[in-house]
């Protein structure tokens, strides 16, 4: 197998005197699904939040293609190639969609190339392409995630990194949106999330990776995470 396109290793992160990773390990290749799934306080959203420089990193390392990314600035991720969709349907409510999806591009100067960006995600996204003009604000939940999604596919991104890309949905738009992410996968996107739809995260996942307590407790394939008689009672009901 080729090297893994992200690597974390004896991931250690603390806020203040309080450890929330002890030792956290985890890879993503290229082209893959990866799901970190876990009970809040597990510390998913601390990974990733080390990879993209938001927390600082005690111990361990963060690696992205071969270079050692570990606690570089926040704003120096995305010239590398990795982008983030936080948590919350963030967007710039008073400006348009347009013009939301171009301020994911700030780092392209050529305008031409923006604008060929924008319409990719509008042919990714038809109905954002239909609210083109609105406001952000004036966008359902759902309509919003997918602008959310679409921003951070400005830059072309060869990694993308989600946190809880269904929280607060209606069940429509929870199938819509992991219907898109199969899509990117499918166009050859690399993507990593954290999810709190264990089930539905490790169905379309590659590979997952079930936290507690800041521990790696479970790393396997999604289909066979879904079978696993202690996943299923410890993070999916039962299911």
């Amino acid at each position: 197998m080729t090297a893994p396109l992200l690597s974390i290793h004896d991931l250690e992160v603390s806020y203040g005197a309080v450890q929330v990773l002890f030792g956290v390990n985890l890879e993503v290749h290229a082209g893959e699904i990866v799901s970190i799934i876990g009970p809040n306080g597990a510390g998913k959203s601390t990974v990733i939040k080390a990879v993209i420089g938001l927390v600082e990193v005690q111990r361990g390392s963060v690696e992205f293609d071969g270079r050692d990314i570990t606690n570089l600035p926040a704003h120096v991720i995305p010239s590398l190639g990795v982008t983030y969709v936080p948590q919350g349907r963030i967007v710039f409510a008073q400006m348009t969609v347009t013009d939301n999806l171009e301020m994911g591009a700030f780092l392209q100067h050529d305008s031409r190339k923006r604008r060929e960006a924008v319409d990719s995600v509008f042919e990714q996204f038809p109905r954002l392409y239909e609210r083109r003009s609105q406001p952000a604000g004036k966008l359902s939940g759902g309509e919003q995630q997918m602008l959310a999604i679409g921003r951070a596919l400005m830059l072309n991104p060869r990694l993308v990194i989600l946190d809880e890309p269904s929280l607060g949905l209606s069940p429509k738009y929870v199938d819509l949106i992991f219907e898109h992410l199969l899509t990117l996968k499918s166009q050859g996107r690399t993507l990593l999330m954290v999810e709190q739809n264990a089930a539905r995260a490790l169905e379309l996942s590659d590979r997952g990776y079930a936290l507690e307590l800041g521990y790696n407790r479970f790393v396997d394939t999604g289909k066979k995470l879904l079978a696993n008689d202690d996943v299923r009672r410890m993070y999916l009901g039962g299911a």
